[in-house]
């Protein structure tokens, strides 16, 4: 399945990468966390295409797209501004917004403001804002990061220079895979992938944004989403508490929720399978693939090739608000 490269610009002329593989409708549209470039949909990603046109795209400063002229330009209205870029420059009137992460704040926000453009949401081990307040379930974070950001902006090349060095290192990984997710399930190359991006994402830029987003609540906004929308969640989340995805689920009419047994915040690495089927199944029921038409064709030149590909898992009858995949039970507090 080929997959193609393509660009969109920015409100302010910032230059935006996107890529596009799989054809047919409505479209998927893969929003990462903050930091990231795409790690976290390795298994979700072809598993979709075999069906859907999918587009991933990224932030700002992050992955392949350019950093903004104006550092501060590095906002979440920047970032909500960026997806309607991408989905006019891909010819998508209406697709699905799957977010995961930060990127549950950014396709929420979205919805709000253009709920027309959205056919469905896929929130994964997300909150709704306020993202500071909630890490690790402790508001230590909330009251550090504005010394944190003090002193990456006032000495950024120093915040730079530290964050390359320190951030993609053996003993990072290694604490990583220890604590933060199930080793056990987790490829090491997964997270090493993960935190060479976080580090190549300017500190200074990094700090501005993670800023807004801390300040960003969509919660209000929970009660008025119309689109259909499935929530997932890690039992064991530390970076966004399970709690916080039932919250989700239970403020918006109509919501489904999964949850990922011992699944941590990378939950769709963890168990590829059930989240695939999982996602495939309320995909089926709110927002049935079509025909492809000329604007699912890509036609720039191919990119690199997914290294691996999900096989199709077979879907399950959905209930009217959780889920329970037929191959293993998730285990709700």
């Amino acid at each position: 399945m080929e997959k193609t490269e393509h660009r969109a610009t920015g409100q302010d002329g910032t230059r935006l990468h996107w890529t596009s593989t799989g054809a047919g409708g409505p479209s998927v549209v893969l929003t990462d966390g903050i930091g990231c470039a795409g790690y976290v949909w390795r298994a979700l990603e072809p598993a979709l295409a075999r069906e859907r046109r999918v587009l991933h795209w990224n932030y700002r400063a992050h992955g392949r797209s350019a950093a903004p002229d104006d550092p501060e330009r590095m906002t979440m209205d920047d970032c909500v501004s960026d997806l309607v870029a991408v989905l006019d420059a891909a010819g998508e009137e209406r697709a699905v917004l799957a977010g995961h992460s930060m990127g549950v704040q950014v396709a929420l926000e979205l919805q709000r403001r253009h709920p027309e453009r959205v056919a469905a949401l896929v929130l994964l081990c997300g909150a709704p804002g306020n993202l500071l307040d909630t890490f690790h379930d402790s508001a230590v974070l909330r009251y550090a990061f504005p010394f944190a950001k003090q002193l990456v902006l006032r000495y950024p090349e120093v915040a730079r220079i530290a964050f390359r060095t320190i951030v993609p290192t053996d003993l990072a990984l290694a604490y990583a895979m220890t604590f933060e997710v199930d080793g056990a399930r987790v490829r090491r190359a997964d997270l090493a992938r993960y935190l060479d991006d976080l580090a190549a994402v300017d500190p200074a830029l990094f700090v501005r944004l993670l800023s807004s987003a801390a300040a960003h609540d969509a919660s209000p906004h929970l009660p008025q989403v119309a689109a259909p929308t499935l929530v997932v969640a890690g039992e064991h989340d530390s970076f966004t508490p399970m709690r916080l995805s039932e919250a989700i689920h239970r403020a918006v009419p109509g919501s489904e929720l999964v949850v990922v047994p011992g699944g941590t915040h990378v939950a769709p690495l963890e168990d590829p399978e059930l989240v695939a089927e999982s996602t495939l199944a309320f995909l089926a029921s709110h927002a049935k693939p079509h025909r492809a038409t000329h604007r699912d064709v890509a036609t720039t030149s191919p990119a690199k090739k997914p290294r691996r590909r999900a096989a199709r898992p077979a879907a399950t009858e959905p209930s009217p608000r959780r889920r329970t995949p037929r191959a293993q039970k998730p285990r709700v507090r």
